[in-house]
């Protein structure tokens, strides 16, 4: 019952392709509150005893983000469709073993990365699809969320008296909101990384080695990804920086030989070799949910910002049940689809766009940037798990 349980719960509620929905949690009285605040139908009293039930068909993962990669097997081997929160997992180990477990169990494994659905992403999508960037060969994706707007409560809510041994989280192995979002538009992999790590000097106790779970101290890195079939992308994980990432905390620039899409904070455009054309207004999601809304009220005021915001125009909401025309959504419009895609998928026998492989194309690149930063640099190669398989 993590944080952003609440919202998908509220769409999963609402989609006509879903039943009874549980609650569990570490913390009884979350799974509770959860329950009756979304009028689900119980609560387990454990993760074991969720998976454990023949009445489950599904779960859906909101735990700590280094958390993630063992349940999900567990899940899986359960016999368990798995919908994960990001990222896929915090080691090569990890990854395989969620790919192997979905190989084996033929069983749904989606990762809800919100950047597949940005919408600048989509927008890039589309003009790749229609020819009109030329030749792609560089692109940039920046995750750009400064502690001090909202992540330290975030981590109070989750990490409890120790909170301050996993807020120095490391930025790299998070890396899914920009290269999703680079890699959701342009259909290619990361084969190589070199990355360069800054260390804290907030002195704060956080990213603090002596503290750290993670023997971490950056807390911003860069990392510039080699492609296949030629090309280059650089990602940001920032976490102290002068930038207002309650706006947007991750925006986007694509370049190709005849066009090229650049996002800032507030602005967005579309250019040519002709001229500039300012697209901000198809990107921009319109809110619809109060950052006031009482359903808010354990997300810090500087978080809440990414669970109220609508679609955008740039969106074709067609294929989204009629039940979610008037419901709250986050992320710059990509919770509807998230869900949507989920629960498709499992009821259909289809691969879901972020399957395994593909979560894994978003995730692994993270980790061994992680590596490179801490071998100052050094360009390190980045294993490939291939394509989904064709169903069936």
């Amino acid at each position: 019952a993590g944080q952003f349980a609440g919202q998908f719960a509220k769409l999963w509620r609402l989609h006509p392709g879903v039943g009874d929905i549980h609650a569990t949690d570490l913390l009884p009285e979350r799974a509770e509150k959860l329950a009756a605040d979304y009028d689900l139908a119980g609560t387990f009293p454990s993760f074991e005893a969720t998976i454990a039930s023949p009445d489950i068909d599904a779960v859906a993962i909101f735990t700590q983000r280094w958390t993630h990669g063992p349940l999900v097997v567990k899940a899986l081997r359960a016999g368990k469709h798995v919908y994960s929160a990001v990222p896929m997992a915090i080691s090569e180990e990890e990854i395989a073993a969620i790919i192997d477990a979905v190989r084996e169990t033929g069983l749904t494994y989606m990762m809800g990365e919100t950047s597949q659905y940005n919408p600048a992403t989509v927008y890039a999508r589309d003009q790749i699809a229609a020819g009109a960037f030329g030749r792609l060969f560089h692109a940039e994706g920046d995750y750009v969320h400064d502690m001090d707007l909202g992540f330290y409560a975030a981590y109070q809510y989750s990490g409890g008296e120790q909170w301050k041994s996993t807020a120095s989280y490391p930025p790299l192995l998070y890396p899914t909101h920009s290269v999703g979002g680079v890699l959701g538009a342009w259909q290619t992999h990361a084969v190589s990384v070199s990355a360069i790590g800054v260390k804290d000097d907030r002195g704060d106790g956080v990213f603090d080695k002596d503290v750290s779970q993670f023997d971490n101290d950056f807390s911003n890195a860069t990392a510039l990804f080699e492609v296949a079939g030629g090309g280059s992308f650089r990602t940001n994980e920032f976490r102290r920086v002068g930038y207002p990432s309650h706006i947007r905390e991750s925006r986007f620039r694509f370049f190709g030989t005849e066009g090229s899409l650049e996002q800032l904070a507030t602005v967005s455009l579309w250019q040519d070799k002709k001229g500039v054309e300012d697209v901000t207004d198809r990107l921009r999601p319109k809110p619809t949910l109060s950052p006031d809304d009482p359903s808010l009220d354990h997300v810090a005021p500087a978080l809440r910002d990414a669970f109220t915001s609508g679609s955008a125009p740039v969106h074709d909401r067609s294929r989204l049940p009629a039940e979610f025309a008037h419901v709250s959504n986050g992320h710059e419009g990509s919770h509807h689809f998230l869900a949507d895609d989920f629960v498709t998928a499992v009821n259909t026998g289809t691969l879901p766009p972020v399957n395994a492989w593909t979560a894994a194309r978003y995730t692994l690149p993270g980790i061994v940037a992680h590596e490179s930063a801490l071998k100052n640099g050094e360009r390190l190669a980045i294993p490939d798990y291939g394509d989904a398989p064709h169903p069936g």
